[in-house]
């Protein structure tokens, strides 16, 4: 059984950092690994991306601040989110697909809370 844990979220002030986690029981190099976030009565939207190949990508709305990165010893995806906004509130979760070894599997973690509030 996949399992993706998120930790690290939490209240802060506008202009202030956080670093979300996301562990993994299987191999993020083998994975797409993706950051999205859902804002109350918003879709969820794809914030980062960090393929297989170790390509990167991110929203519009967070590039110059957010910053995906991976540890392929701890089976660990990081978001670094520097200069938050208060549109930056949301649940974050961590999704792994596109697996190597696990064809068609599509994984969420349960979500971590941020909310950027003064």
């Amino acid at each position: 059984q996949v399992q993706l844990v998120e930790s690290g979220g939490g209240l802060v002030q506008p202009g202030e950092s956080l670093r979300l986690s996301c562990a993994a029981s299987l191999n993020v190099m083998n994975c797409v690994m993706n950051w999205y976030r859902q804002a109350p009565g918003n879709q969820r939207e794809l914030v980062a991306t960090f393929s297989r190949g170790g390509v990167i990508s991110y929203a519009d709305s967070v590039k110059g601040r957010f910053t995906i990165s991976r540890d392929n010893a701890r089976n660990t995806v990081y978001l670094q989110m520097n200069s938050l906004k208060p549109e930056d509130t949301a649940v974050y979760y961590c999704n792994a697909r596109f697996c190597s070894s696990r064809p068609g599997g599509n994984y969420w973690g349960q979500g971590t809370q941020v909310t950027i509030s003064s």
